[in-house]
């Protein structure tokens, strides 16, 4: 991506209500050029939706629940989508107070749901309603539960800081300097590699490692 894109992005992640002029007048460039990049953006997904962070003990939502599931026996692909397909058909028929759900690799777990509940009682209730999807006698949940209505946080739910960080990635590249991580700039989609798989193959290969020890162990 180029500088001026990643700008605009981190602007936007800032404070999305912005008008065109504003956002023109922050990053340097023409309000017609921020009309057309942002559009480009959003045309090519780099910009998914404009939203906003609410006060979420204010609307109500006392618990902030981050559940990660194992299933005992892995689920192949098809019976994943099986669980997927019902999770969906719940949230159709019922609504789900859900904020994201991703599969991923760490502590032993295969699928990472953060949530948000009235209470303890109801996020109990959504964890209960899991007994309703395929295999859930394979499942087993695991779950770090937050008090929305006390303030022990040490940095509340926002983009803001990320914003700066793309922002200040994107002067160290253009400085010269050594950024920390590969500057932004620099990391065309065509060449990016999926963090996942790698992370994967460091998995097994370690797994590998581990058993041609052992085997290396008992020979001796």
């Amino acid at each position: 991506m180029r500088d001026v894109e990643l700008k605009l992005i981190s602007e936007l992640m800032k404070n999305s209500r912005r008008s065109d002029r504003d956002l023109a007048k922050a990053i340097k460039t023409s309000q017609p050029t921020v009309t057309r990049i942002r559009t480009k953006l959003e045309k090519e997904g780099y910009i998914k939706e404009y939203s906003m962070v609410p006060d979420f003990a204010k609307l109500g939502f006392d618990v902030m629940s981050v559940a990660f599931a194992k299933w005992e026996k892995k689920l192949t692909e098809e019976e994943y989508e099986e669980v997927i397909d019902a999770g969906r058909a719940l949230s159709k028929n019922r609504g789900l107070s859900v904020i994201m759900v991703s599969r991923g690799i760490g502590i032993s777990c295969d699928l990472m749901i953060i949530s948000l509940h009235e209470s303890y009682s109801a996020s109990q209730k959504f964890i209960d309603s899991f007994k309703q999807f395929p295999y859930s006698d394979r499942l087993t949940l695991q779950r770090f539960l937050i008090d929305m209505t006390q303030d022990p946080t040490y940095r509340s739910l926002t983009f803001s800081s990320l914003a700066e960080y793309i922002a200040k990635s994107t002067d160290a590249a253009r400085k010269g300097d050594s950024p920390t991580v590969t500057p932004l700039t620099q990391t065309h989609p065509g060449v990016r590699l999926n963090t996942l798989a790698r992370l994967s193959d460091i998995k097994r290969a370690g797994a590998r490692k581990g058993l041609n020890e052992n085997s290396k162990a008992k020979c001796h």
